[in-house]
């Protein structure tokens, strides 16, 4: 099997300042600066590969690669990759290159990442906020549409009402809106599903196979993780770059995974990336569907989120818009939009994959509720009043996300996207497991940040979701506060740092 290398030029990238950055030890740029390259390196890729940017299982470059892009001698890379493997960073096979690990005393399952904390650690008697979802209550109109829906109904009870491809007048909404984004669509290019998630668990067990490798963005989703776990394929992670204006999707790394793992399929969520909240340009989406079309990789992109831009630039094209054949498979949500309870989804592709999706479905549901359809009906024709409200309040409830993470917690950095419901923060120290673990103990549910990865990464992360109103988010942030400080101090410390004998 051919290893996954990781190029020069990137691991260069995402080092940026190794030689004296600020990792948040304490050291001074002075103290750094007197350490050692081959040791102030040593521990810049140590942290990209707790923070998911070296993935478990890919190969540094060559030693002759990175000491000239990096300007270095080559004896300083050996002795870099000699620290790396002596701490367990690297793992040398003979005959083969030496491939990204974590050391055994670093804890993590290798496979699945952590899950969520159960609600019952914290004492009955203190309110609890929820910060594993990302996820508003219905709007206004919810009862509106279920009561349009409620009236339309009887057009549909002389029928079985089990419709597996959906609702015309559904089809022709969700179509509609897609052309106007500079998408055209027909309605039989449209198939309703019970969610974005249903779709594409439909879409994996048509287009993946077991052991089959699928690429990701790291961090993404982490129920499409366990979705393409679920059927047998392996996630390949991709590493965003949310520091990085200019390129924060590795569109080369993406063509390179591709190419080296052989990946038939790819799992993208570019509008409003969750959970960072990052938007891929116009640009960067007519080259990702080069791409595609170079290594004939099918893309599924995950438009959830698609419709919560906060900033004030017009949203680009759809994926889709720039594909020339079948190469992009786009999958949408009511859920995000409208109401997480309202499971209604669509997946946007040719006439001939809908027909294998109905093949397998046949064999795990038999469609999607009429009232539901049809109340996502009246949603759509009023879409434009609805989210501009919503989006109106998401702008306002992160604000006070951010004061307040600004005033209780002034060393964390956060990345703050272009859209989407959540914040994506940088922890000084790799504790971001142990804070979820003891978070409920202070009034909060916090998904910690190797949820939303693969093989123990971010670490160092946590994503904020700021769909509670304002004082809910104000008191969550205080007790995240109260929980980050009440950590053992072994548990807050970082890193440790590497040392040599």
């Amino acid at each position: 099997m051919v290893t996954r290398v990781i190029g020069a030029g990137s691991l260069a990238r995402d080092l940026g300042r190794w030689r004296n950055a600020d990792d948040g030890e304490g050291d001074s740029s002075a103290r750094r600066s007197a350490r050692p390259a081959y040791l102030a390196l040593a521990e810049g890729i140590r942290l990209l590969i707790h923070d998911g940017r070296a993935p478990l299982g890919v190969a540094l470059p060559s030693e002759r690669d990175l000491a000239a892009t990096l300007g270095v001698s080559r004896t300083t890379i050996t002795s870099t990759y000699a620290l790396l493997r002596e701490h367990g960073y690297l793992i040398s096979r003979q005959g083969s290159r030496s491939t990204v690990a974590l050391p055994r005393d670093v804890q993590h399952d290798g496979i699945k990442p952590a899950r969520s904390i159960l609600a019952t650690m914290a004492p009955p008697e203190l309110p609890t906020i929820d910060m594993t979802y990302a996820a508003m209550a219905a709007p206004l109109e919810m009862q509106e549409a279920y009561s349009t829906a409620l009236h339309g109904i009887p057009a549909y009870l002389g029928t079985h009402g089990m419709d597996p491809v959906g609702v015309l007048a559904l089809r022709e909404a969700i179509a509609r809106r897609y052309t106007a984004r500079g998408l055209p669509t027909a309605p039989d290019q449209v198939l309703v599903t019970l969610g974005a998630q249903h779709g594409l668990r439909l879409l994996l067990n048509v287009l993946t196979a077991p052991a089959a490798r699928v690429l990701i963005d790291h961090p993404t989703y982490p129920n499409a993780i366990e979705a393409i776990r679920d059927v047998g394929a392996r996630p390949v992670p991709v590493p965003l770059r949310p520091e990085d204006p200019v390129a924060r999707w590795d569109l080369d790394g993406i063509r390179s995974a591709a190419r080296q793992t052989a990946a038939t399929l790819a799992y993208l969520v570019p509008d409003y990336n969750n959970p960072t909240g990052l938007l891929l340009d116009a640009a960067g989406r007519a080259e990702l569907a080069a791409i595609a079309r170079e290594t004939r990789m099918t893309v599924v992109i995950d438009e959830s989120m698609a419709d919560l831009g906060l900033g004030d630039e017009v949203p680009p094209p759809p994926v889709a818009a720039f594909a020339k054949g079948a190469e992009i498979v786009t999958i949408g949500s009511a859920s995000k939009s409208f109401w997480g309870g309202l499971r209604v989804g669509w997946i946007r592709t040719n006439q001939s994959l809908i027909t294998k999706l109905l093949g397998i479905r046949s064999t795990v549901d038999l469609g999607t509720p009429v009232m539901d359809q049809l109340a996502t009906v009246h949603l759509l024709e009023h879409a434009d009043v609805i989210l501009d409200r919503r989006r109106d309040q998401l702008r306002s409830q992160r604000a006070a996300l951010l004061d307040s993470l600004a005033e209780e917690l002034p060393d964390w950095r956060v990345t703050v996207g272009a859209g989407g419901m959540s914040v994506w923060a940088q922890l000084p120290s790799s504790v971001s497991t142990a804070l979820a673990a003891t978070a409920p103990n202070h009034g909060v549910l916090l998904a910690a940040g190797p949820r939303f990865g693969v093989q123990g990464a971010f670490e160092r992360f946590l994503r904020l979701p700021f769909t509670h109103q304002e004082p809910e988010l104000r008191l969550a942030v205080k007790g995240i506060a109260s929980a980050y400080e009440a950590l053992t101090p072994r548990a807050a410390d970082p890193l440790t740092p590497l040392t040599c004998y």
